[in-house]
Parts: C-alpha cells; structure tokens; sequence
C-alpha cells in the first residue's frame, strides 16, 4: 500500500492560487491512478480532480474546471493540485488518495490532509 503525504496548504485570500503537493511511497507510485479530494466542515468529503498513471488523462469536479489543475511526476512520486481563483467555497481539507476505480473511486486508506482556508 502506497502511503501519501499531503503538504503545501494554508491561509489565502479568496481569488489567490495555492499548490499542494502529494508525495507518495514506493517504486509502483506511477502505477496508480490519483485523486485529489476535500471535505469542507459539515460537510461529505467529495472528489476534486484526478489523473491517470501517465498524467495524459484528466477528470475535475464541475465545481473546480477552470480553475484547478491536478498533474504528476512519476520520477518525484508526486501528484500536485494547482488551485487559482480561489473561492471561500473552496475552504476545505484536501486529501489526496489512489483511485480504485476511474474516475473517481478512492480507496479506504487516507492520509492527514492538508488545510486550506480561502478567505473573503
């Protein structure tokens, strides 16, 4: 099982850009499909963007086209998830994960997460 490490979240102000990262463990990282998912206080957690293995195919949640881009590098093990136009919306704990299933099945394991907070 892969483990993964979220980073790069923090405080901004609503219409500025953040990116997280996601650092994953062992040499078969380029074998997964990832997701990128959040879960606002009160709320489900629910998917944001996810990428094949070789970072050709892409998926995003209606709410975040446009605005966010999830990409990878298979050498660094890690995915990344650009985030501009930042919304208050987007206020959230973000969690990366593996994609059991296309495009945007996670598996049970999750990481800490990482904190973003948009403010207005």
């Amino acid at each position: 099982q892969v483990q993964l490490t979220e980073s790069g979240g923090g405080l901004v102000q609503a219409g500025g850009s953040l990116r997280l990262s996601c650092a994953g463990s062992g040499r078969t990282f380029s074998s997964y499909r990832m997701g990128w998912f959040r879960q606002a206080p009160g709320k489900e957690r629910e998917f944001v963007a996810g990428i094949n293995w070789l970072g050709r195919g892409t998926n995003y949640a209606d709410s975040v086209k446009g605005r966010f881009t999830i990409s990878r590098d298979n050498a660094k093990n890690t995915v990344y998830l650009q985030m501009n136009s930042l919304k208050p919306e987007d206020t959230a704990v973000y969690y990366c994960n593996v994609l059991s299933q296309w495009p945007s099945t996670p598996s049970d394991h999750w990481g800490q997460g990482t904190q973003v907070t948009v403010s207005s």
